[in-house]
């Protein structure tokens, strides 16, 4: 075997780094944009700099009383940036700051007690700042350079920890507390509770399944992460379905019945037409309400199985009313009804239907009289329409 033919084969077998492979690399390395605007750019930076004015006064005032030679530690700066520009972080929280960098500057103080090496002992301090911050909850990054802040200034004493690390950090968070609170940023920022309304097809659990897969620390609370995809999910809704109204969806000319109608022609015009619900108008064909499969299945006690076949029979003429007279629908029928008018945005009845309980929504005209009617299967076919346009788009 030559050795230009071995080589050849080794190159051949070799991954072949294309420029389009390289630029995207490159491309990686590219900032992204801060997508705020520039009245929290400001917000940000005032907030910063009066929490640091506010530790650093109190801290060099502490300091004589104490009879302590540093009044400041740098890694304060960097809780700052967290604690102002991103107030919703988990890793901005009161515990996270005060609790990672007092318990990383034990760390650190710990290290240079028993490691003589100081570059063994900055690695440990790192390292075990890390472990004790995720065991406790309080993973903060400027814990990391406290702990290793200990040790390159080979503070030996203990009650560094307590002064100026913890006397820092308590400081700053009042001046976040207060800050953030004035500025209108919920911090701390506790994890909400659900909000009963409008979701999308995703639940919390399924948040946290995700976020289970994905193994990762994110620097963003579930409650907000679960909003944002909300947001988007509605974004991407309202993008697909463009300008679309309720008169484009809608059945026209739908069937509908008077309120004294009486109930077994109202059931079979239901069974003939095979439609789960009749719009209920006046004469002047305003809608009056909505008389539904599940009107006529509440009056037949459905708890007692047994025998609901004769009951339905009973319930839709074979057995009269009041006064010797069929039962009418103004009888059963859904008095409070849901209308929309139809110039209406299809995307806003998302929300009616996936949580507000509503399987057909009448619509009037603009003189709010019937002018057709939406189901849950019209609403179905839109957006599969639009998102399949969006596709081939």
């Amino acid at each position: 075997m030559s050795d230009r033919s071995a080589s050849s084969r080794v190159s051949a077998s070799l991954p072949v780094l294309s420029v389009s492979t390289l630029c995207s690399w490159l491309g990686s390395f590219r900032p992204g944009r801060m997508r705020i605007n520039g009245r929290e750019r400001v917000r940000i930076v005032l907030g910063a700099l009066a929490g640091i004015l506010l530790a650093a006064w109190a801290s060099r005032a502490m300091a004589g009383s104490l009879g302590a030679a540093a009044w400041m530690v740098a890694p304060l700066g960097a809780s700052a940036v967290l604690v102002f520009a991103l107030p919703a972080s988990p890793l901005a929280q009161p515990w996270s700051v005060i609790g990672g960098n007092t318990l990383s500057a034990l760390v650190g103080i710990a290290c240079v007690n028993l490691v003589g090496d100081p570059v063994l002992a900055a690695a440990l301090a790192v390292g075990g700042a890390i472990v004790v911050m995720l065991s406790l909850r309080c993973l903060h990054p400027p814990g990391g350079a406290a702990a290793l802040t200990a040790v390159l200034a080979q503070a030996a004493d203990y009650r560094y920890a307590l002064f100026p690390v913890l006397a820092n950090s308590v400081l700053l968070i009042v001046a976040g507390l207060a800050y953030n609170s004035l500025t209108g940023r919920r911090y701390p920022h506790a994890q909400a509770k659900p909000v009963p309304g409008p979701r999308s097809r995703f639940t919390a659990a399924d948040l946290d399944a995700a976020l289970a897969h994905y193994n990762q620390v994110l620097d963003v609370s579930p409650d907000d992460l679960e909003d944002l995809l909300h947001h988007a999910e509605m974004a991407a809704y309202r993008r697909s379905l463009g300008e679309l109204r309720c008169r484009d969806i809608m059945t026209r000319t739908p069937l509908s019945a008077k309120p004294d109608m009486p109930l077994k022609d109202a059931w079979a015009l239901m069974r003939q037409h095979r439609i789960k619900a009749l719009p209920v108008i006046d004469q002047a064909r305003g809608v009056v309400g909505i008389v539904t499969v599940a009107d006529f299945m509440r009056q037949l006690e459905m708890d007692r199985p047994e025998g609901w076949g004769g009951r339905l029979r009973a319930l839709i003429g074979l057995a009269p009313g009041a006064g010797g007279r069929p039962r009418v629908i103004s009888q059963i029928m859904t008095r409070h009804v849901r209308v929309v008018s139809a110039s209406r945005y299809v995307i806003e009845l998302i929300p009616m239907f996936a949580d507000g309980g509503h399987h057909h929504i009448p619509v009037i005209d603009e003189e709010r009289t019937l002018a057709g009617i939406i189901t849950q299967t019209d609403l179905v076919k839109a957006l599969s329409r639009a998102v399949g346009a969006g596709r081939d788009a």
